[in-house]
């Protein structure tokens, strides 16, 4: 079906599209959280060293976020439909790939494959909605389900993965991504429709090599910037002052071109630019929430995985509630107020976790999950006013920007917060009396991490060392969360500003 059809789509068929694009979305999703949990049973197995461990972790992200804008512009040229079937294909047979991983590297090689699979899937949903959705009302509710399901998978992967380890090996927290790409691609031959832009002129290959190198160059350095907690790497330097360079020439050379790989001249939308702001906000907010509170179920409170994403569960199941409401509610309150308030409620759920006056218990986590949980429904008023921002022609763009905007949050969270997190730890943890037992050696590997500390408590029958280094985890998750609440807040406010007053995102784009 060519895009010119697409108008003619019938209301069934383009909610069944709908179906179809959210389901992969979600399968996505929870590969980015799954591996959280996978990690310990198939380090245990493999062995992999420390710099392994974190191309494991790092390379999917790392593969994903360089490839967005290429691949979304090749989707414009060569059909977005065929783009998203091919990443079916490939993000399937990378996922049974694992069962001939028997290394470290090779499984490292496997979540590489997955990256690439993964860009070509993720922009591409969000464009299709763009095209298939001519009505601004339609399209706004089918926007809040594919972030109502994005939330959920990012919440679910971590429950999954649990339930999988519980019954099966390592390599099912893979494996069960390939029925799931079976389905979604037959289904997807079956409803979608064929969708590309006309006369979109001829692919800037340069362009695409400097957008693939200057991202993976800067959200590497972000990364290995929040490894350390420190700013004093050299190597991460070199990488970030790179990337930024080459993202600049990048930048450069689309406001030059007639037919640029990445329209920026989307950002003179006001609408388009508070949306943008408000996915990086959102996910900047729940990627360092998911990491360090997963840490702290499992390693202060005593939580299995399969409990821990069990007690997680508050911020997918008000994430989803609040996405599906958000339209609804912009309609009677306003745009700006839904969008800038849900980003301010998310941002109490992080303060919450500093100020409660009682510290910290399974209740305050729960409180400030579910207020997170609200705030990332504000993503469905982002997505609306990202494509409301945006003409059909421009939805590729419109795709990878948006979801460049949430990989880059997170990177950001992660490391920003996660930084703040593990300086706060390390310093408390040097004043404990409980520390000093420990060999040169071994007292590094306890100021490395809260996991490695209560290993070595268990190994060195040390209950006190266990005690502190889960008191300091927990004070320096306390700070990061009223850090990462104003932070939250000054990201609130720079969206209701930016955000046009009366901004309707059911009316006619004119």
């Amino acid at each position: 079906m060519s895009s010119a059809n697409i108008q003619s789509l019938s209301r069934t068929r383009r909610w069944a599209a709908v179906a179809v694009l959210t389901a992969s979305l979600l399968v996505i999703m929870m590969d980015m959280t799954i591996l959280n949990i996978a990690l310990p049973e198939m380090a245990a197995e493999l062995h992999p060293d420390s710099d392994q461990q974190l191309w494991i972790i790092d390379v999917y992200s790392l593969v994903l976020a360089g490839l967005l804008v290429p691949f979304a512009a090749i989707a414009d040229r060569w059909g977005r439909k065929r783009m998203l079937l091919l990443g079916y294909l490939i993000f399937g047979a990378a996922s049974l790939l694992i069962l001939w991983a028997p290394t470290a590297d090779a499984v490292i090689g496997v979540r590489a494959i997955l990256g690439v699979g993964g860009a070509m899937i993720m922009p591409t949903t969000l464009s299709l909605i763009r095209v298939i959705f001519t009505d601004p009302k339609e399209r706004a509710t089918a926007l809040s389900i594919w972030a109502a399901v994005s939330g959920l998978g990012a919440a679910i992967g971590p429950l999954l993965g649990g339930f999988l380890l519980e019954h099966f090996s390592w390599h099912a927290a893979f494996l069960v991504n390939v029925p799931l790409m079976i389905v979604a691609f037959i289904a997807g031959v079956l409803l979608l429709p064929e969708s590309r832009v006309k006369n979109p002129g001829r692919l800037d290959y340069l362009a695409a090599v400097l957008a693939l190198v200057g991202m993976t160059l800067t959200i590497w350095a972000i990364k290995m910037f929040g490894k350390t907690a420190s700013l004093t790497a050299i190597d991460a330097w070199i990488a970030l002052l790179a990337g930024l360079a080459l993202l600049a020439w990048f930048g450069a050379r689309s406001v030059r071109s007639k037919n640029p790989l990445l329209d920026l001249q989307l950002f003179r939308s006001r609408v388009f630019s508070a949306g943008i702001i408000a996915a990086l906000g959102s996910m900047f907010a729940m990627a360092a929430a998911m990491l360090l509170l997963a840490q702290w179920l499992q390693l202060v409170n005593g939580a299995s995985p399969i409990e821990a994403g069990l007690q997680m569960l508050p911020i997918a199941i008000t994430s989803a509630l609040a996405s599906l409401a958000a339209p609804a509610a912009a309609r009677k309150i306003g745009t700006r107020a839904v969008l800038a308030g849900g980003i301010a409620i998310a941002g109490l759920g992080m303060l919450i976790l500093g100020i409660s006056p009682g510290g910290l218990d399974i209740g305050v986590i729960f409180l400030a999950l579910a207020l997170i949980g609200v705030g990332m429904g504000s993503l469905a008023i982002g997505s609306a006013m990202i494509m409301m921002g945006s003409p059909e022609e421009k939805a590729g763009s419109a795709g990878a920007l948006e979801e460049t905007s949430y990989e880059l949050g997170a990177v950001l969270g992660v490391a920003i917060l996660g930084s703040i997190s593990a300086l706060i730890y390390r310093a408390e943890l040097t004043l404990s009396p409980a520390i000093k037992p420990l060999t040169d050696k071994l007292s590094w590997q306890a100021h490395e991490s809260l996991g490695a500390a209560v290993a070595i408590a268990e190994d060195a029958k040390l209950p006190d060392l266990a005690r502190a280094a889960g008191d300091a985890f927990t004070h320096s998750l306390q700070i990061t969360g009223i850090t990462g609440g104003l932070i939250m807040f000054v990201a609130g406010a720079a969206v209701f500003i930016m955000t046009p007053k009366g901004t309707d995102i059911s009316a006619a784009q004119h």
